[in-house]
């Protein structure tokens, strides 16, 4: 038992794949910024600047330090073993399989959550948007989960699907219709700013962190899950032309790229509007853009802007998860329809319908705040492994060849594992609870499915 949950992939070898390499830099690039801005940035101030204050700005620092740390660890894994499956990838040729298991049951969690998350999120902004042109309200009953005053967040359930739709007509079109909304949401973030600065009122900095170093640590830890992108790059692995560089280069341009606007928004943003204002704030960044101007064409503007950004996130996100679950099923670990490739676009069309049905009964019933805390859990312990996973690899195969190596060595990865443990500890008691459920599934899993399917089992242990 212990050789079986312990037996490895190995990490030179080239994946059999029949996925068609169609991305390059500037697509694969604008993936991790396509789903990373917006995938907080547009609503995670509500629940945010509550905990933190105005030293919210911290918050996205700390959470910015750890995602760099991280990237630069997920560059030299992406660089060595530029598979699909991102960090459940890196785990089965490093740590093993059990652990590699319990790693992409992280990343089901963390991909399938966020993609419901921002889906809220746009039905936020969308109805902003109907109200600011048409004069139109959705209905509550049709806007908001059960355990947010409604019945099914039914805009939600809209965008998912659409999102479906584009996925499976293929990985080049996606990549490219995602790349046109990156331009789009970065343009109007930065109008965010510049207009919001115009409103700047000093008086709205203090108090600057109201409950002290505790709330900064959770306002971070509730900030994380919005640095998923980096985590997407390396999900396209097997679609990259040559991986081996384009890889590391996407994860850390992204990484630049994402940083720099967060901070510019978040400092305009608790510039522009005193901290209370925010808790409960739907729709935040286009009312504080009304309330700065006076006028409601920048709240439209924002309001248009975060209706085609959010729709990108949820695009990306939802194609990071069909390409760990196509990993796992090719390795035996979750059942074979995930890995079933439509025979003209070599798209998984069977597995993205699946996971569009399970995203959409999340967007469609889970209030915000409950996905939120959930999909930071899921990155975290996935960004830890990541890092643990460098360190194991120099030791286990250190002449395998790298496209990209972590400077700092080994100081790099254990400051990474240490500050994700650091944010983990800043979740809430239910968040664990809820999370060690998951574990405790996919252990029950396992042991039921993937031990007896997993493609090594006739294969000696490697450890």
């Amino acid at each position: 038992m212990t050789s079986q949950l312990l037996r490895r992939k190995p990490a030179s070898a080239e994946p059999d794949t029949g996925l068609a390499r169609s991305i390059g830099t500037f697509g694969l690039m604008a993936l991790g910024i396509g789903a990373t801005i917006g995938t907080g940035i547009f609503f995670v101030l509500s629940t945010a600047v509550p905990e933190a204050g105005p030293a919210v700005t911290v918050g996205f620092v700390l959470a910015a330090v750890t995602a760099g740390f991280t990237a630069l660890c997920y560059a030299e894994l992406a660089s060595a073993i530029p598979a699909s499956g991102s960090s459940y990838s890196y785990a089965y040729a490093t740590l093993g399989e059990l652990v590699a298991y319990v790693v992409g049951w992280c990343l089901v969690l963390e991909y399938a959550v966020s993609s419901a998350a921002v889906s809220v999120g746009w039905s936020e902004y969308l109805d902003q948007l109907l109200r600011d042109t048409l004069g139109v309200q959705l209905p509550a009953a049709l806007a908001a989960a059960p355990g947010a005053g409604g019945v099914v967040n039914a805009p939600a359930l809209v965008l998912v699907a659409l999102c479906a739709l584009l996925l499976v007509r293929g990985a080049s079109e996606s990549t490219t219709v995602n790349a046109v909304m990156v331009v789009v949401k970065v343009g109007v973030l930065l109008l965010f700013v510049v207009l919001a600065l115009t409103g700047f009122d000093s008086g709205n900095l203090t108090p600057f962190a109201p409950l002290g170093v505790a709330g900064i640590s959770a306002a971070a830890a509730a900030i994380f899950f919005s640095f998923i992108g980096l985590d997407a790059v390396s999900t396209a692995g097997e679609e990259v032309r040559d991986p081996r560089r384009t890889l590391p280069r996407a994860v850390l341009g992204a990484l630049v790229v994402v940083t720099v606007v967060y901070l510019l928004v978040a400092f305009a943003a608790v510039g522009a509007q005193p901290a209370g204002d925010f808790e409960g704030q739907e729709a935040g960044l286009a009312v504080i853009l009304e309330r700065v101007t006076g006028a409601t064409w920048p709240s439209v503007v924002l309001a248009a802007g975060a209706v085609v950004s959010i729709f990108s996130v949820t695009l990306v996100t939802m194609y990071g998860q069909t390409r760990v679950l196509y990993a796992m099923s090719r390795d035996g670990m979750v059942p074979r329809v995930f890995s079933r490739l439509h025979p003209r676009t070599r798209v998984p069309v069977r597995g993205t319908l699946l996971v569009a049905l399970f995203v959409g009964a999340l967007a469609g019933f889970l209030p915000l705040d409950f996905l939120v805390d959930l999909t930071s859990m899921g990155t975290l312990v996935a960004f830890a492994v990541v890092s643990v996973g460098v360190l194991v690899l120099r030791r286990t195969d250190p002449d395998l060849p790298r496209g990209f190596r972590v400077p700092g060595y080994p100081v790099v990865p254990v400051l990474s594992v240490l500050f994700c443990l650091y944010l983990v500890a800043g979740l809430s008691a239910t968040t664990f609870l809820l999370f060690a459920g998951w574990l405790a599934l996919a252990g029950v899993l396992y042991v039921g499915y993937a031990r007896r399917h997993s493609t090594l089992r006739d294969t000696p242990d490697r450890g």
